[in-house]
């Protein structure tokens, strides 16, 4: 199984030897390597049994270094990074050739962000090079918020986990795109659509693709746990099931079930975001036929939340 440790120099080690280390980020884990070093790209499309068409993003420490991965960066773009980076926002810019293919998917664009987790920026510092770092799980299942998580689902498979504590965001980052001065959110996020509009105003959001994705999380059926999740009405819903064993994901309601998850006790967007993948994962280990769960308030945080809970309620399909 996999090490977990907080030492940086063993994680750099590993990376500039082209293998792949489990990194802490502010919005989930990711399974890092070598943006530069396609058997190291490739090694990460493996080892996630990720399809090769959903691009990865790649992670650094500075403006200036996303600069030597971009052709350019517009107006609007460097006024979210001041405000947004380090931090759960990236951004897909035109890119230079140094970026391989593979990182792309073949698009013209790259994904990029600087993660707001200390240990991580050590890291890309101490580097010759920026990582990608898809969430660090098998393909389609549910986001790892802790190095635990890492552990249980990619231990076998890699040889280190960097550990920076559990994950506060919880969800992983906004995807935004620049067409002419216009923008586009790819996939909803750490940033809410409102703190964004509030800095460069109105912007159009596009969340979903059932295949070739124009930017990484774009595919319908993701963070599915393998056991069913029926979205809609509890109270209702328990009723209707009451011959399966069943558990509850509620926002902020306790319906009384042995086998429940509150993501919100205290009505906070926040705390909800946070606990989400942690709560999904704890219900799919228990033994249940069914996952009941509900949307939470269209608000802020709650549609990036809402987001993840629709596509993991999602029929599984084959990609």
């Amino acid at each position: 199984m996999a090490e977990i440790g907080k030492d940086i120099l063993k994680a750099k080690a590993l990376l500039e030897d082209g293998q792949l280390v489990a990194i802490p980020t502010e919005t989930v884990y990711g399974l890092a390597g070598n943006a530069y070093n396609l058997d190291a790209v490739a090694n990460i499309f493996a080892t996630k049994n990720r399809p090769a068409f959903d691009p990865l993003i790649v992670h650094t420490y500075s403006l200036d270094q996303v600069k030597n991965l971009v052709t350019e960066i517009p107006e609007k773009a460097a006024i979210l990074a001041e405000h947004y980076w380090p931090g759960p926002l990236t951004m897909l810019l035109k890119r230079k050739s140094i970026i391989p293919d593979l990182v792309t998917s073949g698009l013209d664009t790259v994904a990029v962000r600087i993660p707001n987790k200390e240990i991580t920026l050590e890291l890309l510092r101490s580097l010759d090079f920026p990582l990608v770092a898809p969430s660090a799980n098998p393909f389609g299942y549910i986001s790892p918020t802790s190095a635990q998580h890492v552990e249980d689902q990619l231990g076998s498979k890699i040889p280190y986990i960097l550990d920076g504590g559990e994950s506060n965001v919880g969800i992983e980052s906004t995807i935004i795109g620049f067409e002419n001065d216009e923008i586009t959110i790819h996939r909803l996020g750490g940033v809410s659509v409102d703190e964004i509009e509030a800095l460069v105003g109105k912007v159009k959001v596009k969340t979903h693709s059932s295949s070739n994705p124009l930017a990484p999380g774009m595919l319908e059926n993701h963070y599915s746990p393998l056991t069913p999740i029926l979205l809609g009405d509890i109270e209702s819903n328990i009723e209707d099931h009451s011959g399966k064993k069943i558990g509850i994901l509620s926002f902020s309601v306790d319906f009384g079930q042995q086998t429940q998850k509150i993501l919100a006790p205290d009505g906070k967007m926040t705390t909800a975001a946070k606990n989400l993948f942690a709560y999904l994962r704890w219900l799919d280990r228990q033994p249940l036929d069914l996952i009941l769960a509900e949307l939470v308030p269209e608000e802020g945080l709650g549609l990036a939340i809402n987001d993840r809970l629709k596509r993991a309620a999602a029929k599984k399909t084959t990609h």
